[in-house]
């Protein structure tokens, strides 16, 4: 669906959480000086292809892709940092939920590599990444294994027979299917999730760097969806690529994908807080214009509980997700709390901005329905960050069986 010319808007993000104390010096800095350069882009995002290569090339240009990769790879800081994924995603997702989805994918398309990858694998494609040079995809999903990983289907089939199982062969076959691959067409490279024992469930599963034109690789299936995306369905058919192109161990994929996502949820919490606090913006700066019964539409005691209320779902949702991102990057408890605190925000986080949302709508009236304002891409933009990345109901799971095991 077209959007058109991203335009400037006066409209700013609320600063008053940077004051917090999970925030440093640096962390303040990005989100002091990431709005006037987003808003000043321009970018058409009328294709939705065009526009995320066109948001890469500004966001690698602009250094901001730099947050992607670690320091020793062409990165901004030493590690990957989720306080500034939190608050780079948020600031983005405020002006342009494509932007922060460009970004985001350069990210998550590249983490195996950060977490898993070797000293080559890393020198040869994160620092592109991180200028923007290379587009990067993250390929776990497929047909009949979303949420149950472990279902999946793709294989990877060793070139030598003789090759012991569970030991790295010279080279392997991939066949079978991956969909709802974002940056699927566009990408340079994926990162692609298989089994290498068919047996082994999440034990059996591998990871490997296939690059964009390897033959047997097909990405040209794109898969249109209710918000403007680039996502694709990839065919492998014999694709061949190289044992050396395999990231860490042979049947270390699942650890290394969940390890990847681990580092990027907290940040799809982030991406929709972006999002409703547009939201709440809008519908404030709607209510104090709209005259309605000889007075504005914010002088009704309705209308000020509305914004009371999605203020503070904002809120709740902030807190957690800083709260996430401060853990990992100070390794606060242990690791499965971590996973706990993540699991929390991205649920808390996306469930009320939809809230959010969908009362910032209700509130514009007609106009919030009308294709092309703010409010109604807002409604489409919000709805997949409650499927991807773990579902809402995934999260749930994960905080629940926590909560019976610490009972």
């Amino acid at each position: 669906m077209s959007t058109g010319i991203l335009q400037a808007t006066a409209l700013r993000p609320s600063t008053s959480h940077l004051g917090l104390p999970f925030f440093d010096e640096a962390h303040r800095r990005i989100a002091a000086e990431l709005p006037d350069w987003t808003n000043a882009q321009g970018v058409d995002e009328s294709d939705d292809r065009a526009a995320c290569r066109d948001w890469v090339r500004r966001l690698g240009a602009g250094g901001w892709l730099r947050y992607c990769v670690p320091g020793d790879s062409g990165g901004a800081l030493p590690q990957l940092d989720s306080r500034a994924l939190v608050l780079l995603r948020e600031t983005l997702a405020f002006y342009s939920p494509l932007a922060d989805f460009a970004f985001a994918m350069q990210g998550l398309g590249s983490g195996a590599i950060s977490v898993g990858g070797s000293a080559s694998q890393r020198q040869a494609y994160l620092p592109q990444v991180a200028s923007g040079a290379k587009i990067a995809a993250f390929a776990l999903s497929e047909p009949e294994a979303g949420s149950d990983v472990a279902a999946m289907k793709l294989q990877a089939t060793g070139a030598r027979p003789d090759c012991v199982a569970g030991q790295k062969d010279d080279a392997y076959f991939l066949d079978g299917r991956k969909t709802w691959i974002s940056n699927g067409g566009i990408a340079d490279f994926y990162c692609v999730f298989a089994k290498t024992d068919p047996q082994g469930g999440s034990r059996g599963i591998s990871a490997f760097i296939v690059d964009a034109g390897t033959p047997g690789l097909d990405d040209s299936a794109h898969i249109p969806v209710m918000a403007p995306h680039p996502l694709a369905t990839l065919v492998f058919e014999r694709c061949r690529v190289s044992g050396e192109q395999m990231l860490g161990e042979v049947n270390g994929g699942f650890k290394l994908a969940m390890q990847t996502l681990d580092i990027f949820r907290a940040s799809v919490a982030a991406a929709a807080l972006g999002m409703a606090r547009r939201a709440l913006t809008e519908a404030i700066s709607h209510a104090k214009q709209r005259q309605m019964f000889g007075q504005t539409l914010a002088d009704f005691q309705l209308t000020q509980a509305k914004l009371g209320e999605m203020a503070a779902l904002i809120d709740a949702g902030a807190l957690l997700t800083y709260r996430a991102a401060w853990m990992r990057d100070t390794a606060q408890g242990s690791q499965k709390e971590r996973s706990v605190a993540a699991a929390m925000a991205k649920m808390t986080a996306t469930e009320n901005a939809q809230r959010v949302i969908d009362m910032a709508l209700q509130m514009h009236g007609g106009l919030g329905v009308m294709v092309g304002s703010k409010v109604e891409s807002l409604y489409r933009d919000i709805r997949s960050l409650r499927i991807y990345e773990g579902a809402t109901e995934v999260q749930q799971l994960i905080i629940g069986k926590s909560v019976l095991q610490e009972a």
